[in-house]
Order: structure tokens, then sequence, then C-alpha cells
């Protein structure tokens, strides 16, 4: 990469994290890990649901060669340069957040400790994890990137958690900084064991970790000594060392919107557990939910689809029931998320599924396939449950066009992210009638795909042993008319809603317009509250003479 494009791309990414935040560290990104024996066809896969009100510009870095002594500019949220960073030789290329190895990385913030937070680090969190895609072959290798750059150049961020996967493994790590002017960071990874998955949403994860076990834990120097110096952690407790009690002690507002999201993955993928929901609901006494668990059946891409689709369906805190669902059952719930009455704090529950993604991934890497065949960036702008994920391959040399547009002061047909949002928000005016139109052509779009998943692979494949170059073209120009079709077909479902659901009206399979009313669950809590107001009178009729007897 050159120093243009290299600042260019620095400077989207702070531009795009700029925009997100105003919302807080309880309430940004969901992500979940499936490692290759918990997977149905053996993929690692991830996934990341990066939330905040902002529009995201999918991306495609080419893979370069670099002069000796090139640097890369990093700029500041004010466009002024802040440092410099040495640049290598060669660099990989991304689509997204997957690389041509099938390298991928998602995070979620997990805030923790302000105090450690380093005004004078170089790297904010989406800066490394860009660079590492730029740089690592393995997920192993993208830590040793990570955490060498933040060794060289500081840390900026506050904490953070990491999802990064390769063909072969899964890894969480999690780190902070070690305080202003401080050196480094503080960090601990850990290789997900073969069979299980992991989830992490805004809250740190890990807790005890082995000391000498470098195949499976990996940690910085000073993650203990950190603690014991800043009054983290006191060894003559007896207690053996936690990071997250360390680093992120647990928050009545993150056991809610944060623990929840975690413990609506794991029951999902594992029933038989019955997990308790008494941590995320703030019981004391009760234990935090295991790392890591080991699903009851194998998981496929598109299980995995379904689960960041939640809303906590078929539990108490199912969010399209009740009164708070309002008379079409929809899970939006307007920020702030917590509030005051009568002296009173309360908290709408946080789902997986928000209205506030600008953009979520599911990542699919496999260690039997050549890479350029094996890496798929699942991709979907806006609300990861009524968006539809466009399978787009690691080798490809351009992305679709509406997905590289928009601006968020200004609504324009073009651009994806515009589109899923309008579908996703007129739904919300009769949102448990539309959802079900807008799941039909998500589920015949997202079907279609996977069904063609093993003719596209099987085609590419023979073409990659005469041909590689003919099989990435082939590749991109499936990956880029798909998606392209897709927001095409979005702005059709667009259409389609405002017709079929104009002015409060159903219309028929004939265009009939039909009046439903409401449920009758939900005129029980109107009359509740207003038991006299919409009573008709029950004295007798109207005479002949006009008047009421």
């Amino acid at each position: 990469m050159n120093l243009k494009s290299g600042l260019f791309i620095g400077l989207c990414l702070a531009i795009v994290f700029l925009f997100a935040s105003p919302l807080s560290a309880e309430d940004n990104c969901s992500s979940f890990l499936v490692t290759k024996g918990a997977s149905q066809d053996g993929s690692v896969i991830i996934t990341y649901t990066c939330d905040g009100e902002f529009l995201s510009h999918l991306e495609y870095i080419p893979a370069q060669d670099h002069q000796p002594g090139e640097m890369i500019e990093i700029r500041g949220y004010d466009g002024k340069v802040k440092g410099r960073v040495k640049q290598v030789p060669h660099t990989y290329a991304v689509v997204g957040l997957m690389n041509e190895y099938q390298v991928a990385i998602g995070e979620t913030t997990f805030g923790g400790r302000p105090e450690l937070r380093n005004p004078q680090g170089l790297l904010h969190y989406f800066t490394l994890m860009k660079l590492a895609l730029q740089r690592a072959k393995t997920a192993r290798e993208a830590i040793k990137v990570m955490t060498e750059l933040v060794e060289e150049y500081g840390y900026a961020s506050t904490g953070e958690s990491f999802s990064i996967a390769d063909p072969n493994e899964a890894w969480i790590m999690e780190m902070i900084g070690p305080g202003p002017g401080g050196k480094g960071a503080v960090w601990v990874a850990l290789r997900i064991p073969d069979g299980y998955i992991c989830g992490h949403a805004n809250m740190s994860r890990i807790g005890e970790f082995p000391l000498n076990d470098p195949d499976n834990c990996l940690y910085s120097k000073n993650v203990i000594s950190l603690a014991k110096e800043k009054g983290y952690y006191d060894p003559q407790s007896g207690k053996p060392f936690s990071f997250r009690y360390a680093y992120d002690p647990p928050k009545p507002s993150s056991l809610r919107t944060c623990a929840a999201r975690v413990w609506s993955m794991f029951r999902r993928s594992a029933p038989s557990l019955k997990l308790s929901p008494d941590f995320q609901r703030g019981v004391k006494g009760t234990d935090p939910y295991p790392l890591w668990i080991k699903p009851d059946k194998k998981l496929s891409v598109h299980d995995v689809m379904n689960i960041m689709r939640d809303h906590y369906e078929g539990t108490p805190y199912d969010m399209t029931k009740g009164i708070d669902a309002g008379p079409f059952g929809s899970p939006l719930r307007c920020r702030p998320l917590t509030w005051k009455l009568d002296g009173v704090t309360y908290s709408w529950e946080r789902p997986i599924s928000t209205q506030q993604t600008a953009f979520s991934f599911v990542s699919q890497s496999r260690s039997w396939l050549p890479n350029p065949v094996g890496g798929v960036f699942w991709y979907g702008v806006d609300d990861t449950y009524t968006t539809c994920y466009v399978p787009l391959y690691c080798s490809i040399t351009s992305v679709p066009e509406p997905f590289t547009k928009g601006d968020i002061r200004k609504f324009s047909w073009d651009s994806a992210w515009w589109v899923f949002n309008f579908v996703a928000n007129f739904a919300n005016l009769k949102y448990s009638y539309m959802v079900k139109d807008i799941q039909k052509v998500q589920a015949e779009l997202e079907g279609q795909f996977f069904d063609l998943q093993p003719i596209i692979e099987k085609t590419a494949l023979e073409m990659l042993k005469t041909n590689p170059e003919l099989a990435v073209k082939f590749l991109t120009n499936y990956s880029v008319s798909q998606g392209e079709m897709v927001v095409k077909r979005w702005r059709e479902l667009g259409e389609f809603l405002i017709t079929k659901y104009n002015d409060g009206y159903v219309k028929d399979e004939k265009g009939r317009p039909r009046s439903l009313g409401y449920s009758v669950e939900w005129l029980k809590e109107v009359l509740k509250s207003k038991p006299e107001q919409f009573k008709l009178p029950t004295w007798g009729e109207e005479k002949k003479d006009g008047r009421l007897h």
C-alpha cells in the first residue's frame, strides 16, 4: 500500500468509528465464535455486529508491495497526523474484515477501567485490526502483529475483546491500555478448544487463564503486575488472578445489556445446559457464564446467522411480546436503554439484533479448500434480523458498488445501507405482519446462496487448476452480481411493503385493503390504562323521534 492509500483507509476508519462513538460501550457490538469441531462442515466461523448510528462503506484493499522506508501516517479524529507506522515489504488483500488467507477479525468494546486509557498511544483497535489483516496469514500471526504494534507504538483505545479466526483456529483476545504515558498494552489471548463455541458482547469474558501453556494461551508480561500495581488485584487475598475482575469488574448495566446477549447465544446453541438467566439479571452470588461451551449439535453457517438474529424470543424477556412491544410486536426500543422514574432506574432489554447495527458479517474459513475458495465473508448491513447476508469470497478483487456508497445525512436508493434501513424502519409500523414478508425474501435469497455454494465452488476449483486468474474473476463476478441483485431485490421489497400496508390496511392477494385491527392482548392493556374512555354507551337505541332514550 502506498502512503496515500494507507492514510485514506485509516482516516475512513476513524470517521466511521467517530460516528459510532455517541453510543456507550455497553451498547455496541456482539461476536460469536465457532471452532472447526463445533461446525457442521469443519469451518471456523466468527461473527461481528458493528453497532452504531453510522453509515459504513465496504472496502477492498488490494495486496501490494512497498518500498523500503515507507511509512503509514496515522491521523486523529481531527485529521491531524498523530504519528507514523513502519510499512512492511508486502501487504495482503483484504475484503471487509477478512484477508486473502481466510483470516477474519471482529471485536466488541468492553471499556473497562477508564483510567487505563492512554491518550499518548498511537493505535486504536480498528487500526490494529486492519493492519493485522494486511500482515498476518494465521490467527496467531494476527495476535503477534497486533501486540507487537502496540508495544512499539502504544495502544489508544479502551478495553477491547477481539475475535480472530483462520481456517484452523479461533481465538479470543482482550486488550486494555496501561494508563496515560504507559508503554504497550495489557492483554491476554486464548485459543477456543476445538469442538467449543464462545461469545462476547461489550463485557470482558476472560477470567482465569494458564500461565504455562503457550500453545493455547498468550499474554503480556505486565498483565498481572499492572493489576497489582494499580490495586485491582491483591495476591494476598488467596484468589486466583482473573483478567475480567481486574480490568472490567461487572456492573449492573453491563450484566443486563452485555451478559444477556452471551446468555442468549449459549442458550440457543446448547438448550440442554439450561443456563440460568440469574447472572445476566444481576442476582447476587451467581457465577458468570463460562467462556466457552460445547453446543448440543454442530452448527452450520445458517445456524450461526440465525443465532445472531435474536430478540430473546421464547424466553421471559422476549422483546416481541408485551405492551412494550406495541400493538404489532416490535422489538425496537428507542435509546436511551436506561432511564429513571420516581427515583428508580430501569433498563430495556438489549438484544443481539438491534436497529442500530451499521453492518455485520459471518466469516467462514475452511482448511480443506484453497484460500481463494475457502474464505467466505458473508456480509450484511443494518439490523441482523432483517438483513440479507451476501457471500463475498476472500479472493475477490472488487465489491458490490451499493455497499460502498452513501451518506448518513442524505437518503439514497443507490446505497445498500439506506435501502435496508428503509425496509427495516418501515416494518416497525406493522412489524408482526411485515417481518414475515421480509423473512420470506431473506430466506429465499440466502437459501439460494447456500444451494449455489457447492456449484460455484466446484466450478472455481476446476478453474484454479488451469487458470487461477480466471477463477478469481469468476468468484468476483459472482460475489459482486449477487450483492447488487440483493440490493435491487430489497428496493423492490420496500416498494411492495409500502403498497401492501398503506394507511394501516393490509391488502390481500387481489389488492383489496383489509382492516385487521389489533390483538386482543394489546387491547386489554390499552383498556387497563383507560378503562372508561373507549366504552360505547349501553342504554337503549335511538328511537324514531331522533332522541336518545
